[in-house]
């Protein structure tokens, strides 16, 4: 099956920020989590693999295709859900999506119709197909955004922060309807919740100021933190001195106290507890240490 390879991209902008340096990732088919804060980095890189930004250098290969010398051949195999997309309002589904389909060169009107009804069954929208999109939820939208990157059928599928502003019910729909797409497609799932990618990948990397800190198996990748992760129940009014202190990750309020995070790689006293991380927390140090 097909790989993504990317070798040694970046981009810098007119206003000399670095969004990309020297981003190099190999991508199979497969859910693949590319996690990182906003700004880090990720839109341009989906943006440029999407075709529709041109990097510094580098380059980028779809099996045989140059998706930078091949932006057109890339199109006829490219799903592409952005962060924000529009919809037009007084349209259906179906009539939006038939549009789309001619646009994307499914000539033949049986063909077209059998297409998208498919897919309106994929993504459990066709019950409502006659309905005017604009009278949608965030959720019944983003699922649209789907069907829509999937009309194709496409070799690649692009989706940038997908569950931002969803329910935890539309949250684990669009889980399962992805996971279901990635079963034959390259998938990437671009985003700033770490829960989405602890889900669905198998494989990630966290990108932060425009590089790839770390890479790998997610489960591997939380083995990096073994025996180095410590946790205590702190004061709130405390905060500041453990951070001058300690390399303190996270922190979060439990109850009224605040339970701290804290990376060392010798024991910092008998008051911490040595404990397992989880993604969330190998997220935080790379993010602590850029």
């Amino acid at each position: 099956m097909d790989k993504l390879i990317i070798t040694d991209l970046s981009k810098t902008y007119q206003n000399g920020v670095k969004a990309l340096q020297n981003v190099s990732l190999q991508i199979p088919t497969g859910m693949f989590g590319l996690l990182g804060p906003n700004g880090a980095g990720k839109s341009t890189l989906m943006r440029i693999i999407a075709t529709l930004q041109e990097a510094d250098c580098g380059s980028i290969q779809l099996g045989s295709l140059n998706i930078l010398a091949q932006p057109n051949e890339v199109r006829k195999v490219l799903g592409y859900l952005p962060q924000q997309f529009g919809v037009y309002p007084a349209l259906s589904p179906e009539m939006l999506l038939n549009h789309l389909a001619v646009l994307k060169g499914i000539i033949n009107k049986n063909e077209r119709k059998e297409i998208i009804h498919a897919l309106l069954n994929k993504v459990n929208l066709y019950e409502v197909r006659k309905q005017k999109l604009g009278g949608f939820s965030g959720g019944m939208k983003q699922r649209f955004g789907i069907a829509q990157a999937l009309l194709n059928n496409p070799k690649l599928l692009i989706v940038d922060e997908p569950t931002a502003g969803l329910d935890p019910v539309e949250r684990n729909r669009f889980y399962n309807l992805l996971s279901e797409v990635g079963e034959n497609t390259i998938v990437i799932l671009s985003t700033h919740i770490v829960d989405d990618v602890k889900e669905l990948c198998p494989r990630m990397a966290i990108i932060n100021k425009g590089k790839v800190v770390i890479q790998g198996n997610p489960l591997q990748i939380m083995e990096s933190l073994e025996g180095r992760l410590y946790e205590k129940t702190i004061q709130k009014n405390e905060l500041e001195q453990y951070k001058t202190e300690y390399q303190v990750i996270s922190d979060r309020l439990y109850l009224g106290n605040q339970i701290i995070h804290v990376l060392s790689d010798a024991h910092p006293g008998s008051t911490f507890k040595l404990i397992e991380a989880n993604l969330e927390d190998v997220y935080m140090s790379q993010i602590f240490n850029a």
